[in-house]
């Protein structure tokens, strides 16, 4: 195990290398830093050359990548252009969506695999179908929609909640933003489930341990559930960083200053290195996130040894 982790690790190099330069090319070689920090108005060439310099812009390109990630191997992200660090604003946006996607995930794992085992087990009859049909529909609804119409019934209209996270975005009031983020990705986890327990549940072990007279709930949860969560472990492993990223509507909505919001205001204003110093985290997750997901199947799945 200790190899692999070892050989996973070393893989993960290039692949970071890889990642961030695209990111980096992508962000700095599309759009003008310089004139986007003046906005309407022409900059003096003079303080236009200056700045620049200062922000090592007038270099090539590779140069410019190679000065940013030696800085960010001595733990500096850069300067936003309205003068915070990177680091300050990276110390503040991502406890707020580790939180938020903490709530989304727990609720994705709850709801979504109780719903695809009970789908599962009686696959063919009313539960099986309204559960597919159910599922179908919030993958089909955006997330704004959800979001807007979510927020207003239970903050505005019945008044459950604010309609609105504070700047401290403790857990209780990030329930309902959870839910919203955790829509579209709960319905998923609850069809891989049912799909992989309508599977497995005419396996030859499962036959096997129904004749040797085992309970029901130890035949479920020991056996039938265990092997079939190699898939949706897959599936949450990739959506951690996908919701990490891809929460930006949501925190749109419901006002909270996370890494969605981050990102979403530096793509607006063009602040190049806020964008990209948030999506190089991003990567970082998500290279972690599936490290994780390899090393969970051997849990899962006894059978599974890495050499």
């Amino acid at each position: 195990m200790g190899r692999y982790v070892i050989r996973r690790l070393l893989q993960m190099i290039p692949v970071f290398i890889g990642s961030t330069f695209l990111i980096f090319v992508m962000v700095y070689a599309l759009g003008d830093p310089v004139a986007a920090l003046f906005g309407d108005k022409a900059p003096d060439p003079a303080t236009a050359a200056r700045i620049r310099h200062e922000l090592y812009l007038d270099q090539p390109l590779w140069k410019q990548y190679l000065h940013y990630m030696g800085q960010i191997f001595q733990g500096d992200f850069g300067t936003a252009f309205n003068g915070q660090k990177v680091t300050e604003l990276l110390a503040s946006a991502y406890p707020v969506t580790l939180r938020l996607t903490l709530v989304a995930i727990v609720i994705e794992l709850i709801v979504g695999i109780s719903l695809g085992v009970i789908s599962g087990l009686r696959r063919g009859r009313s539960v099986d179908t309204s559960v597919l049909v159910l599922t179908l529909i919030v993958i089909s609804v955006p997330t704004f929609v959800s979001g807007y119409v979510l927020q207003f019934l239970f903050g505005v209209k019945w008044g459950v909640i604010r309609p609105t996270v504070s700047p401290d975005a403790p857990f209780d009031e990030l329930i309902l933003p959870g839910v919203v983020l955790a829509l579209v990705s709960l319905a998923y986890v609850t069809r891989l489930t049912r799909t992989s327990i309508a599977e497995n549940v005419r396996a030859d072990y499962l036959r096997t341990a129904v004749a040797k007279g085992l309970p029901r709930r130890r035949i479920i949860t020991r056996h039938l559930l265990r092997n079939s969560l190699i898939p949706v472990v897959t599936f949450i492993g990739t959506d951690i960083g996908a919701l990490m990223g891809g929460a930006i509507v949501t925190e749109k909505i419901f006002n909270i200053h996370g890494v969605g919001y981050q990102i979403y205001q530096g793509i607006l204003r063009n602040n190049a290195p806020t964008v990209v110093g948030f999506v190089t985290i991003l990567v970082i997750v998500f290279l972690l996130a599936n490290l994780l997901v390899d090393l969970l199947y051997a849990v899962l799945d006894p059978r599974i040894r890495y050499a």
